[in-house]
């Protein structure tokens, strides 16, 4: 273990020195505060508590800073990792400052639904644990929001091979594990859960409709709808859900409408193009299109390498009667004798002529 133990650090050091400047001070942020954490009990101070969160304490900060709070080790590893795949994956996308709005707007969006959530219980079941005793803090949030935003990006790609698991189903795998985790005990209490299930919809919620790059705000393409992160057996249904609630809030005015954009430059043809569908979607879908048409050629070649024995006697016919049509077309009635000679002289190399048998 201790062989390998520098090998890791020099990997991880190294990793991030080609970081940006977003992601070495968001993990520089982690480790401080944990080290901070021996001293000071960091989680009730930064971290959300629903009971403090609302007024009449109305303590906004920790909306901010409980991404960052960590009282474990695994927990320092997770939101660092976290960050840095982050960097390498999506920061060359999106760039530096989208990275950063992309945080933030996960974190927060976490932390005020995780605490309006507890609040809701709270009002259920009169519980003043739900409301003093809960602290959300740590890589939860910020995790499940980073993986709704890989899926986008390479939902495609292969992260086990057996059994075969696609980077798009991770959100929804991971958030049955925390499940599981917490109904096993293991978690004890339902804040991990809780924004990591927030996170995961705040980033949806963001990348879907607000959004901004090159071609316009958002991804209305199919592969990133709401029903995707469910099985097949229930998208339907989760789908004429989903449509609803989106109908109400663009009643509401809080969402907008699903509007598409006919590029009618080409003169061929008339493409429709979805607002928000971004260059790495188009060349996914590229890709694939590239994959099915290289298998089907290959069925092809793959029939045509044994040709049948009919074509072959096709083929041989062909070449029979190739020289004899062109023979007869060589032969005219104005011809002179030298000609018809010469003609004759051709098809006779060709032909040969047997005598008839006679009839008695």
């Amino acid at each position: 273990m201790n062989r390998y133990l520098p090998v890791a650090r020099q990997h991880f050091l190294g990793a991030l020195a080609n970081t940006s400047v977003v992601v070495k001070s968001i993990s520089a942020i982690v480790l401080l505060l944990y080290l901070l954490s021996w001293a000071v009990d960091t989680p009730y101070a930064l971290g959300v508590t629903p009971g403090y969160l609302f007024p009449p304490n109305f303590w906004i900060w920790s909306l901010v800073t409980h991404a960052v709070v960590e009282q474990h080790v695994w927990g320092v590893v997770a939101n660092v990792g976290t960050v840095m795949a982050c960097g390498r994956l999506l920061e060359p996308l999106w760039g530096a400052l989208e990275l950063l709005i992309f945080f933030a707007v996960v974190n927060i969006c976490a932390g005020l639904l995780a605490g309006l959530c507890y609040l809701l219980t709270y009002i259920a079941t009169f519980d003043l644990d739900y409301l003093f005793a809960v602290r959300i803090h740590g890589a939860p949030a910020f995790l499940g929001g980073v993986l709704v935003a890989l899926k986008q990006t390479m939902g495609d790609t292969t992260v086990l091979r057996v059994p075969q698991v696609r980077l798009k189903a991770a959100p929804a795998l991971v958030l049955l594990c925390l499940a599981l985790l917490r109904a096993s005990g293991l978690l004890a209490t339902a804040a991990p859960l809780a924004a990591y299930s927030f996170g995961a919809l705040a980033g949806w919620v963001y990348l879907r409709f607000y959004q901004r790059h090159s071609r316009g705000r958002g991804d209305m393409s199919d592969h990133f709808a709401f029903a995707s992160f469910f099985p097949e057996a229930v998208q339907p249904v989760v789908g004429m859900l989903a449509g609803l609630v989106h109908a109400a809030l663009v009643k509401m005015k809080v969402c907008r409408k699903m509007v598409k954009r006919y590029d009618v430059g080409a003169p061929s043809s008339i493409t429709i193009s979805l607002p928000g569908t971004d260059p790495q979607d188009a060349e996914r879908r590229r890709q694939l299109a590239l994959k099915a048409l290289n298998e089907r050629l290959k069925k092809v070649e793959d029939q045509s390498a044994w040709p049948s024995m009919d074509d072959e006697e096709d083929e041989d016919e062909v070449r029979t009667d190739t020289p004899l049509l062109s023979g007869q077309e060589r032969t005219s009635p104005a011809a002179g004798s030298s000609g018809t000679q010469n003609t004759v002289g051709q098809e006779s190399s060709i032909i040969s002529f047997e005598d008839a048998p006679s009839h008695s």
